[in-house]
This record gives C-alpha cells, sequence and structure tokens, in this order.
C-alpha cells in the first residue's frame, strides 16, 4: 500500500495530507506552487489533465475529489478507523453530510475566493456576497447537527467526515463571519484544533495561522 500526495499548504489537500499522518500510512509528498501556475505545467496536466489539486497516486493509479478520496483512504485503513462501512447504521448519513461537503460547501468557497470565476470580474461583488450568504446558510445547518451534543459530526467518533469538514471550517477563518461564529461549531472546531495531527500537518505544509486559537 502506497500513496503519493500532491499538495499545495492548506489547500483541499490538507485534510487528505491530515488524514495520512493521523493513519501512521506509508505516504509521499509532492508540492505543487499554485502561485507559480505549477497545476497547469505540463508535467502536471499529464498527471491530472482537469489541472486540480489535490491528486492521490494510490498504488501508482490517479485519484482525485479530495472528498472521495478521503473516503477511499479510510476505506483501505486495515483498521477501518476513520470508515464508516456500507451496511452499518451511520452511512447514509456520513454519504449525505460528506456529498453536502463536497457539493454544496466546497464550490461556494471556490466562488468566495475566485469570485471572477463564475460570471466575470465585473460581477465579482456579486459573486462574493451570494457566496458567502450560501456559506453562512451551511454554518446554521452544520451546526444544528450537532445540537444533540455529539462530539463529532456523526457521533461518538472520529470519522473521514471530520477530516473535511474541519478544513473547510479552517477555510472561513478571515471571511466577516467565520464558521467558528456558531457556537456548536466553535466547540467542534476546538476539538479538532486540539489533535496533535492537526497541529502536526500544519507545520509539515508551513501554515502557522488558525491552528493555534
Amino acid at each position: 500500500m502506497s500513496y503519493t500526495l500532491y499538495y499545495s499548504p492548506g489547500a483541499a489537500s490538507l485534510a487528505l495530507h491530515w488524514m495520512l499522518i493521523e493513519l501512521g500510512a506509508p505516504f509521499e509528498v509532492i508540492k505543487v506552487d499554485i502561485d507559480k501556475d505549477e497545476q497547469r505545467s505540463p508535467a502536471f496536466l499529464a498527471i491530472n489533465p482537469a489541472g486540480h489539486l489535490p491528486v492521490l497516486m494510490v498504488d501508482g493509479k490517479v485519484h482525485a475529489e479530495a472528498a472521495a478520496m478521503l473516503m477511499l483512504i479510510a476505506e483501505r485503513d486495515p483498521e477501518g478507523r476513520f470508515d464508516v462501512p456500507a451496511g452499518s447504521s451511520e452511512r447514509a448519513d456520513y454519504l449525505q453530510r460528506m456529498f453536502f461537503l463536497a457539493n454544496t460547501v466546497q464550490p461556494a468557497f471556490r466562488a468566495w475566493f475566485y469570485p471572477h470565476e463564475p460570471a466575470g470580474p465585473e460581477h465579482a461583488v456579486a459573486v462574493k456576497t451570494m457566496a458567502q450568504a450560501r456559506l453562512e446558510t451551511a454554518f446554521t445547518r452544520m451546526d444544528a447537527n450537532l445540537a444533540d451534543g455529539r462530539a463529532y459530526m456523526l457521533g461518538a467518533r472520529v470519522t473521514a467526515l471530520d477530516f473535511m469538514a474541519t478544513m473547510l471550517i479552517r477555510w472561513s477563518r478571515n471571511m466577516p463571519r467565520p464558521a467558528t461564529d456558531w457556537p456548536r461549531l466553535k466547540i467542534y472546531a476546538d476539538r479538532m484544533r486540539a489533535m496533535p495531527s492537526l497541529r502536526e500537518v500544519h507545520v509539515r505544509e508551513g501554515l502557522t495561522d488558525w491552528i493555534g486559537g
């Protein structure tokens, strides 16, 4: 079992990098400098023609899409520590919440960070305003999911879903109203931030913000 992760510090690859550290799985990392558009270089496009990060090589085969890769890594762990297997009582909720993060929350962040993409620079302000509204609605929904006092997104234990959720909460840190303004999400985020592996991935990626408070 071997993994090679193509990553950019703080990007969607962070959740994968973090989970691999937490699992103690053998892996290599290759940094792709998006500030230099290395994700559009011929060498990278030969690996992933979409030109997107992250990319994970699993036993020599290319895989993409962060949420799908988190689920794959969890399934491949011999101990199943972060997996929610088919047939379990949590499986439907796990799939629904993971797809919500990947299909609703992550695209809204894309619009927030790159508001010129959907409709051109002249509409960037409107796009960003809509993205903020969508994200705040999502944070309200995520906060409500924790209303029963559960420690993690699905209940009493960490699953692949939590790596994705925490990464997205981190992305909101410089927004006018970050996810941690929601009281239950703040408690949840603080619990996840206490994990040594999250601190370790910040060190490895050269990130210094958010982890300390």
